[in-house]
């Protein structure tokens, strides 16, 4: 009796095939001994050779039922058989043995592929796994450095809320003053608004004398009167039509008639010429009023090394363009640039027009401004108390000059905790607005 895959059968013990018959049962039963301790590879590799060794016993168990059928077959009915029928019973409950055997062994070869494939199957989701692993990192890191992007933005919202309040807070105090405190330099004709025409910026060469000529002369009368120069008709045309232009917002039109006179005043006249000065700063306005304050910066100083050249380092025209490229210097943020050409310009209208004149207020004015933004207020407020002296004096206490000037001063006052001086400044506009605009105040109150 020989077990093999828990299968038990029965081998023959012929004389002439016991010896090999024998020496199978040894060869599948140690087989089958050694399955429980080798590893998977091994027991697969095995049960192959197992299957084998079965399938030779199941073929020599077959040889042998043949044999003995035939046996039986050969001989006559009367003698008996009953060790060849007891014989092939035994063999035939082997062959039996060895056919579940062989069927064990195939489900074991089916497992084995079974749990192959599973295992194929389980190293690929771990692969998977340690991807998804990955991947999930990553996205870790994605979200971790959006949140901190988002908590930087907030961060930067937050203070750009706070610098939003803050300037609206200086919004509602700018809103009581005339003048813009942050940067609103008076040009030659006092204009303060920010979108200025092109005529009140940069006045016509007649306009930039010291108005020492009376009002009934004419233009050319009063530029040889000064010393100065005529301008010719067809400049003054296309002058007039630059502003036009220009105040429409039609600036490819006013730009390139501006260049096209520029040309052929150089060719007529010479680079260095009066009249291309002023040709020079029309074009430089034209710039100014689209925001290129650096082409316009380069024209206004090519027309004062044209005018300081020409007409003197001193004359009211020089301090005309002085004034215009302070102001340009200052709507760009440069105050300490713009601040020794606005005393320049002081200087030149103070020589040529006296100390008290109003032109020298309101250049007076533009620099009180240029030093405010700049934090110099105890400059700023011998400047603006020196400006209202000169329009008080020369243009009389209805003067919306005057009005102005104390406006700013007060707030100069303000700015360094002057109250009770701001206070009194403030009462007297009130009061003098009223008084224009209703009478007498006795018996109200402020």
């Amino acid at each position: 009796l020989v077990n093999c895959l828990h299968c038990t059968y029965y081998v023959p013990t012929s004389p002439l095939r016991k010896e090999e018959t024998e020496n199978h049962h040894m060869f599948v039963f140690s087989k089958v001994a050694e399955l429980s301790m080798l590893s998977a590879e091994e027991i697969l590799c095995n049960t192959q050779q197992v299957i084998a060794g079965l399938e030779a016993l199941k073929g020599e168990n077959r040889s042998l039922l043949e044999n003995l059928q035939e046996a039986l077959e050969s001989r006559p009915a009367s003698e008996s058989g009953s060790v060849e029928q007891e014989k092939s019973g035994i063999i035939r409950h082997s062959l039996e043995r060895i056919e579940l055997g062989l069927s064990e062994a195939q489900v074991m070869m089916a497992l084995s592929a079974h749990l192959g494939s599973l295992e194929a199957e389980k190293q690929k989701l771990r692969a998977q796994v340690r991807r998804l692993c990955q991947e999930n990192q990553w996205l870790r890191d994605e979200l971790a450095g959006a949140q901190q992007r988002l908590q930087d933005k907030e961060q930067e919202v937050v203070t750009l809320e706070e610098q939003n309040k803050h300037l609206q807070f200086m919004s509602s105090i700018r809103k009581y003053d005339l003048e813009d405190v942050c940067f609103s330099l008076q040009d030659d004709k006092g204009t303060t608004s920010t979108k200025e025409s092109l005529d009140d910026l940069f006045p016509t060469e007649d306009e930039e004398q010291s108005h020492v000529s009376q009002p009934h002369h004419s233009s050319a009368a009063a530029a040889a009167q000064q010393g100065g120069y005529e301008i010719p008709a067809r400049l003054r045309t296309l002058h007039n039509l630059v502003i036009q232009y220009a105040s429409q917002g039609r600036y490819e039109v006013a730009v390139p008639l501006c260049k096209q006179a520029l040309e052929d005043l150089e060719k007529s006249s010479g680079h260095t010429h009066p009249d291309v000065a002023t040709m020079l700063n029309i074009l430089a306005l034209v710039y100014r009023d689209q925001n290129k304050y650096k082409e316009a910066a380069n024209l206004l100083n090519d027309a004062l090394a044209i005018r300081e050249k020409t007409l003197g380092v001193d004359h009211p025209a020089v301090a005309a363009t002085l004034n215009n490229l302070a102001v340009l210097y200052g709507k760009r943020g440069k105050y300490k640039e713009a601040e020794p050409l606005c005393k320049r310009a002081l200087e030149i209208r103070e020589k040529v027009l006296g100390t008290d004149h109003p032109d020298v207020a309101k250049q007076l004015n533009n620099l009180a401004l240029l030093c405010q933004n700049q934090g110099k207020y105890q400059e700023v407020e011998q400047y603006y108390e020196r400006a209202l002296h000169i329009y008080q004096s020369k243009l009389g206490p209805d003067d919306a000059n005057v009005a102005k000037t104390k406006n700013n001063l007060a707030s100069c006052y303000l700015k360094q905790g002057k109250y009770r001086q701001a206070e009194a400044l403030y009462k007297e506009i009130l009061t003098r607005a009223h008084e224009k605009e209703f009478g007498s105040v006795e018996g109200t109150l402020f």
